[in-house]
């Protein structure tokens, strides 16, 4: 079953009034979409998911609370457009997931698990071309220690790249077990003890295949754009490369001038327009009932003025 990470922490600092605009930017299972419905009776959510599976649960789920929610099977990087094509211009509170859902990493035959047995696959929108069988058995070794190092901050990129690259002429790499075996026959046996071993290289091929890194900084910094005065953005990340974009985005759009750190009183209209509101850690007992949150930090911006 599904939890969602930094729940009662985000929904807290989204700081939700009855009549707000709010988008789910990674509606899942409805965890947080669940929980936002219930407080916005005079407002209307708008949810973004690119999974069938989830969005017909969701669907279910969202239904039982209220009526006032479209859910949208789309990337979010394309947020503008379609919110755009609903007439929506301007957004109360917005929110970003970026975990991966445990259905998706539990269901073995998506491929995203480094547990299971099925074809590598990793796709987010399984109608999209690109999956982790083309990356695994087509991209260059220069290209696949780029992504491990990248994306996986993985130390033994060049060993693990240079094994898949001989195994592959050997024969095709077809599931997740065999890439598996190779990763760990490619890193020493201390490293094998400390983690699983392949954790890393699936995360920075599941980041190749969904383009996740790119496609957040687009989605993150259009919302931002189209948030209203007193408006909020959560987001919760997962890894070091996500909390980055995040972190850094909005300091540069909450930054103060270096020239006006020296002036006695600065006047209003030279203050910056949003304010960072708080970085949230989940707590001990969270990690504890839920081994996923042990990485996750939720950042939270809002913007004071136009």
């Amino acid at each position: 079953m599904h939890k969602s990470v930094l729940k009662d922490e985000s929904i807290k600092y989204l700081a939700l009034k009855e009549d707000d605009v709010v988008v789910d930017m990674t509606l899942g299972y409805a965890g947080h979409s669940s929980e936002i419905l219930k407080r916005i009776n005079g407002g209307f959510l708008f949810a973004f998911d690119q999974d069938e599976i989830a969005i017909s649960s969701s669907y279910t789920k969202l239904s039982a609370i209220s009526n006032n929610f479209k859910i949208i099977k789309s990337n979010f990087v394309h947020l503008k457009k379609e919110l755009n094509n609903e007439n929506i211009f301007e957004v109360d509170k917005v929110l970003f997931d970026l975990g991966v859902s445990s259905p998706q990493l539990d269901v073995s035959d998506r491929g995203f698990s480094f547990h299971g047995d099925a074809r590598i696959d990793m796709r987010m929108d399984q109608s999209n071309e690109l999956d982790a069988h083309f990356v695994v058995n087509n991209y260059s070794y220069d290209k696949l220690v780029e992504i491990f190092y990248n994306y996986g901050e993985e130390k033994f990129a060049k060993s693990i790249a240079k094994n898949i690259v001989l195994k592959r002429e050997e024969k095709v790499i077809k599931t997740t077990s065999d890439l598996v075996e190779i990763i760990k026959e490619s890193v020493p046996f201390k490293y094998k003890r400390e983690k699983h071993p392949a954790r890393k290289v699936f995360q920075a091929i599941r980041i190749e295949v969904n383009d996740e890194l790119n496609v957040f900084e687009k989605a993150l910094r259009d919302s931002i754009s189209m948030l209203s005065v007193g408006g909020r953005i959560c987001v919760i990340t997962f890894h070091s490369l996500e909390d980055k974009i995040c972190k850094n985005i909005f300091n540069e759009f909450s930054k103060e001038d270096e020239i006006l750190k020296n002036m006695p009183v600065v006047p209003e209209k030279l203050k910056p327009n949003y304010k960072v509101i708080k970085t949230v850690k989940p707590s001990k007992e969270e990690i504890k009932n839920n081994p996923r949150a042990r990485s996750s930090k939720l950042r939270v911006i809002e913007r004071v003025k136009r």
